[in-house]
């Protein structure tokens, strides 16, 4: 069985460019789908920009360091 971490991510509406909320679930398997919460509609990380993208950029790294260390741990 895959586990799943979701993440909400809301962007507040800076100047021009509306607000945003984002659902993101981060799989084991290293699959991502991104949701927008507004329009019930999938995104790819091209897609995202500004703090939206600093997010997922922030949390793909955390999930990667934490993938290391537990293989560390495990095979030291």
């Amino acid at each position: 069985m895959v586990k799943c971490e979701h993440l909400r991510y809301v962007e507040s509406s800076i100047g021009t460019r509306p607000s945003r909320d984002l659902t993101f679930k981060f799989f084991d398997d290293g699959k991502l789908v991104i949701i927008d919460n507004d329009t019930g509609n999938t995104m790819n990380p091209r897609e995202l920009s500004g703090g939206s993208y600093d997010f997922y950029v922030r949390q793909r790294l955390n999930r990667i360091r934490r993938q290391l260390t537990e293989k560390i741990a495990k095979y030291a």
